[in-house]
């Protein structure tokens, strides 16, 4: 039976009262008024599709999971419900399914704005910007110059590096919009992440006279000046991280590759088969080291800047506990002598100048304390400091063992393929430093 055959008069109220309900919060009384509307039309697809929605707030995916399949078998041609089952496969990390789903409501509604909406935030949430921008793209042509759906795809297509299409769309938009200052900042990114950062400097002054504190343009200021920032703002990729954050696994493992935390784990676990030693995971990210790692007999700490990242890594229940702190804020304010091993994987990259994290690490660490770090590597011939074009930090190797030598560690170095990027491996480094003294 399809939904959309059902009078209106039959069940509309109860379904209404429902939803509300749900969206209140108010989840006994909702389920107590779909039941009413169950009893009236036992076929109703409207009812399985909002059970869905109630049991995931309850909490009960796996029972929501079956609303939802009970909804597209009564109505497999329905938009509304084809839509919120696929929302929810996407929210649950069930991409490739909710994709599926998406393109088939987009198929059956190309002209409803709520299906477009809806494909365009599942397309970002599976990390698919080819299709976010493919429906964007269809957005626009029915609702001609719509600013948003230009934000957004300017955006994605900076996102994957077709950077003139997307500067154009940010002339336009911020010379229509000369007061929105979200297009003039997506301007200077644009510029930025495509290496013309001198042509953001203008758009960058006009910001920092209506944000003064912001730390974000203070260094992107110093980067269309020609200069390279010892640090990268916290700001900056912590909303990165966070966007990122449940795809994050799929999209660093599976597709470029990162091995990193499998082959740190490994080092550790041959060094310590009962694994007794207290981590403390700086940047933890999604939890991939812990996860490697499994359940230890000392404590393991995880640190990062991106909530996001923390719920996730919490999920793989090997943690102990979490700080939600910049990485700078975490290292100053550890007390000394404090664990046996520190991890630093794939976070100098963002974070900068090392000279305020080794002699830190040094000192929160025990003697004969270990800590494992990962660095892309700067030409030897150049500076100790390089922002590269993706707005990552590299490091010359032999600055950082100096440095290491410097605050009382033994260092061993190996140069490793971190990750691939673009197609191309990113060159990097471990290094293993030990504590030789108190």
């Amino acid at each position: 039976m399809s939904a959309t055959s059902i009078p209106a008069d039959i069940n509309r109220k109860h379904l209404e009262m429902a939803r509300q309900q749900i969206a209140k919060g108010d989840l006994q009384k909702a389920a107590q008024t779909l039941n009413k509307a169950h009893r009236q039309v036992p076929g109703d697809a409207r009812v399985f599709m909002l059970g869905g929605l109630m049991a995931e707030k309850a909490g009960n995916i796996g029972k929501a999971g079956e609303a939802f399949e009970r909804c597209l078998e009564l109505a497999p041609m329905w938009g509304p419900g084809i839509l919120e089952t696929a929302l929810f496969r996407a929210r649950h990390n069930e991409f490739e399914s909710a994709v599926e789903l998406a393109e088939k409501v987009a198929r059956i509604e190309p002209h409803n704005s709520q299906v477009l909406a809806g494909v365009v935030d599942i397309s970002h949430r599976a990390g698919h910007l080819e299709m976010a921008v493919r429906h964007l793209r269809r957005g626009l042509e029915l609702h001609k110059g719509d600013p948003m759906l230009r934000q957004y795809l300017a955006s994605d297509l900076d996102s994957l590096g077709q950077k003139s299409e997307a500067q154009q769309l940010w002339d336009e938009l911020v010379t229509e919009f000369p007061e929105q200052p979200a297009y003039r900042l997506g301007r200077v990114k644009s510029h930025i992440s495509g290496g013309t950062a001198t042509s953001a400097l203008a758009d960058i002054l006009l910001l920092q006279e209506q944000f003064p504190e912001d730390e974000s343009l203070a260094h992107y200021a110093s980067l269309a000046k020609g200069e390279t920032p010892s640090h990268q703002p916290v700001a900056i990729h912590m909303t990165m991280f966070d966007n990122m954050a449940k795809q994050f696994d799929k999209h660093l493992v599976l597709e470029l590759g990162y091995q990193l935390p499998k082959l740190v784990a490994q080092q550790l676990i041959e060094r310590h088969p009962n694994k007794d030693f207290n981590l403390l995971d700086l940047g933890c990210g999604t939890g991939l080291l812990g996860a490697c790692l499994k359940p230890m007999q000392g404590f393991l700490i995880g640190v990062d800047s991106s909530l996001k990242m923390i719920e996730e890594a919490a999920k793989h229940g090997v943690y102990d506990r979490f700080h939600n702190v910049d990485l700078l804020g975490a290292l100053q304010n550890t007390p000394a002598n404090e664990y046996d091993v520190l991890t630093l994987l794939d976070v100098l990259i963002y974070v900068g100048d090392a000279q305020m994290v080794i002699p830190n690490a040094a000192r929160i660490l025990k003697t004969g304390g270990e800590f494992i770090f990962s660095c892309e590597t700067a030409p030897e011939e150049g500076p100790d400091l390089v922002l590269q074009s993706s707005q990552r930090y590299a490091h010359k190797r032999s600055h950082i063992e100096t440095l290491c030598k410097q605050a009382g560690f033994s260092v061993s170095t190996e140069e490793l393929v971190l990750r691939q990027e673009g197609g191309e491996p990113v060159q990097g480094f471990v290094v293993t430093a030990t504590k030789t003294a108190a």
